[in-house]
């Protein structure tokens, strides 16, 4: 099956920047271009460094700054304490370009951030950092899912993915970018209400349809859901600890419900 099958609508070409190209963003650029995008594809080391996988996946490599250039959308894949060092660069986008972010917030990897430990969401956070409004979208899924589980739409087992933001329009042109990745959109509120999905709730990384997805939005708990996240890191980075693809969502089930 060719990616851009996953996704049987009428596809508007868009320009969309990619800031990140791990892989998530990697994966991001790959399927979306297959779609029929024009897609540019940054890092912080410069393109001459992810030049070979831009020709791989049929994207441009270019700088963070030529990357939201003109850009329609910009997807936001970095370490999530690395925002703040997106400031400027996002400052020159235009005020009609959508940002996606798609990061996650881990305190052992991250560095602590008082705001968001004192109950801030991340993608609110994200949003301050950057001066601009944004959209939470294809946080809450792992890397391998999002490269190998996307499946044509009107699929019974289809994993649905929720979608966080303050603007309508936005997030519409988001969710129809999810929907092309293989994945079912559901628009999940407010920015203020994406800690729904963020590390340690039921609906991160559970890989759940979409009737299961909004009872596990509903059922989110926001004073168990760092305990939960620092919980489940701390089991799979236990000594010895090797986990399944199956397995890691089979504990994110079990220890987030």
């Amino acid at each position: 099956m060719k990616l851009a099958d996953l996704f049987t609508g009428e596809v508007t070409e868009m320009k969309i920047g990619i800031i990140g190209a791990g892989n998530i963003g990697a994966t991001l650029a790959r399927k979306l271009a297959a779609c029929g995008h024009d897609i540019k594809l940054a890092n912080s080391k410069g393109p001459q460094t992810i030049q070979k996988l831009a020709s791989e996946i049929g994207v441009q490599a270019v700088t963070k700054d030529d990357a939201v250039s003109g850009a329609d959308a910009v997807i936001l894949s970095i370490p999530f304490a690395r925002y703040p060092d997106l400031r400027q660069t996002l400052s020159n986008a235009s005020e009609k370009t959508v940002v996606i972010d798609t990061s996650n917030y881990y305190p052992g990897r991250d560095g602590a951030i008082k705001e968001v430990d004192d109950g801030k969401p991340e993608s609110v956070w994200v949003s301050e950092q950057l001066g601009r409004p944004v959209v939470k979208a294809w946080n809450a899924l792992l890397a391998a899912t999002l490269a190998d589980k996307g499946q044509p739409a009107g699929s019974s087992t289809r994993i649905a993915l929720p979608v966080a933001g303050n603007d309508a329009s936005a997030v519409a042109v988001a969710q129809d970018l999810v929907e092309q990745t293989g994945f079912t959109a559901f628009a999940a509120g407010s920015l203020e209400d994406s800690w729904r999905q963020q590390p340690g709730t039921p609906a991160y990384c559970t890989e759940l349809t979409l009737p299961e997805l909004k009872p596990a939005l509903d059922t989110a708990d926001k004073a168990r859901a760092a305990q939960n996240r620092d919980a489940l890191i701390a089991r799979f980075m236990a000594p010895g600890g090797q986990f399944t693809h199956e397995q890691i969502v089979a504990l994110n089930r079990t220890m987030t419900a």
